[in-house]
């Protein structure tokens, strides 16, 4: 080794080199932590953040179940139920109880539950005028033809959940059916309760 060489080389006491203490850059620091704070913004912006919604989204096995595919009867069993909700439960109430002063139960009625179902399709193909006996209590409130915007597979779909919720034990409902009741309910106005009364199932 030559001069230069050995004048470069730190040596201790027995020639072997000798570690010498040294700071480590600042921008170092920087630079890590600045890439950490990205990665955390980056983390944020694109993971759940073990959020609730993502990890734990539902509390029970029923609750799960509610929002899986669904065909045939449970399909039609499904859309019936949003329908009802959107379209009727406001005034009949989500629960198919009615509303005092606004409208009557469809849980346990009579028109509801009878063995056919034309009687029950005129109400929301055409509307109800006058009063109407439900259960014994008398109710007088006019109803929009609610149905008479929906298809004929819609409005089956609610007529079925209808006679089949809330302890409502009564058959189905097709779409054959309310195209049947439509034609004959076009151009009608709205139907009373007396008219209702001496209609035929």
């Amino acid at each position: 080794m030559n001069d230069e060489a050995k004048s470069n080389c730190p040596t201790g006491t027995g020639g072997e080199p000798e570690a010498t203490n040294s700071t480590v850059p600042m921008w170092l620091f920087a630079l890590l932590l600045t890439l950490l704070f990205l990665d955390g913004v980056y983390f944020d912006h694109h993971s759940g953040w073990f959020s609730a919604e993502v990890y734990n989204p539902y509390v029970s096995a029923e609750q799960l179940e509610l929002y899986q595919p669904k065909s045939g009867a449970a399909a039609a069993a499904a859309q019936g139920k949003k329908l009802f909700e959107t379209y009727c439960g406001i005034c009949h109430g989500v629960d198919g109880l009615g509303k005092p002063n606004m409208a009557p139960p469809l849980a346990g009625s009579e028109w509801v539950i009878a063995g056919g179902f034309h009687r029950l399709a005129q109400i929301p193909l055409r509307g109800l005028n006058g009063p109407l006996q439900v259960e014994g209590k008398d109710w007088n409130q006019p109803m929009a033809p609610m149905g008479a915007g929906l298809t004929d597979a819609q409005l089956a779909a609610v007529l079925t959940y209808i006679r089949s919720s809330w302890g409502n034990k009564a058959s189905a409902v097709s779409a054959d059916d309310v195209k049947a009741i439509r034609a004959e309910a076009t151009g009608h106005p709205a139907i009373t309760g007396a008219q209702l009364k001496d209609m035929p199932e």
